[in-house]
This record gives C-alpha cells, structure tokens and sequence, in this order.
C-alpha cells in the first residue's frame, strides 16, 4: 500500500469550532486516522468572513492539515468531510516528495533561522574533515 504526504485545508463552521476548538480537529484526525492515515502536522489557520454563504453559514475557521495516507484513503476521507455537519468544505492535495520536509518544518513553527543554523553546522564537520 503505497502511501503519500498530503496537505489537507477543512473550513469548519465557525459556531461549532467557537463551542469546542477540539471536537472538530480530532475529529478529522480520526477521518484520517480510521482510513490507515497518520496526522504529521494539525493547526489552526485563521478565522474569516466567507466570500459567499456556505450551509447559512457566512464565516469560516480554516483548518491547516498534513498527513501521511494511503493513496485510496482520500476518496474516502472526502466522501466522510462531505457528509460531516461541522465541515463546511475541504480540500486535499498531494505534496512533492521533494517539499514535504521543509512544508512541515515551516507549518510546525521551525523558524527558517534555526532550518538555516542546522544545516550550516551541519556542513561544517564535512568541510573541516575536507582540509
């Protein structure tokens, strides 16, 4: 079962997250978990007025995911947002091999100056051993 990184963006309804800020998260984890995924980064994006009226519902919380799943678990991970009152909308990508380290570094709060640092004291043992 071959499994990829994601990037998942859920617009919960803003009444519902206000009531409990954790109901709606884990309950997506548990989405992406029950279908053999992992949650590698979960945060809150940001609050805002919709541009148009979902469900009645005219603001928003964006939802910041990324997660490792099986490439078959996203159908269904849909099809579950979809019919789940506290999702408004959702929407799921697949992220290069080649940016997952740095998208998950960023999105987990790693300043880019300490990202830097570490890769600087990193090549300074291989180019004294060089010499």
């Amino acid at each position: 079962m071959q499994t990829q990184v994601y990037e998942g963006l859920f617009i919960f309804d803003s009444n519902r997250f206000a009531r409990d800020q954790e109901a709606l998260p884990g309950e997506v984890a548990e989405m992406i978990t029950s279908e053999g995924g992992e949650v590698l980064v979960s945060r809150l994006w940001e609050e805002r007025r919709l541009a148009y009226p979902i469900n009645g519902q005219r603001k928003g919380t964006y939802w910041l995911t990324y997660f490792r799943s099986p490439t078959s678990a996203i159908s269904v991970l849909n099809r579950k947002c979809e019919i789940h009152d506290g999702v408004l909308r959702q929407l799921v990508i697949k992220i290069h091999p080649s940016l997952v380290e740095p998208i998950l570094a960023h999105a987990a709060g790693v300043p880019q100056e300490v990202e830097e640092e570490a890769e600087e004291t990193a090549d300074e043992p291989v180019a004294a051993s060089a010499e």
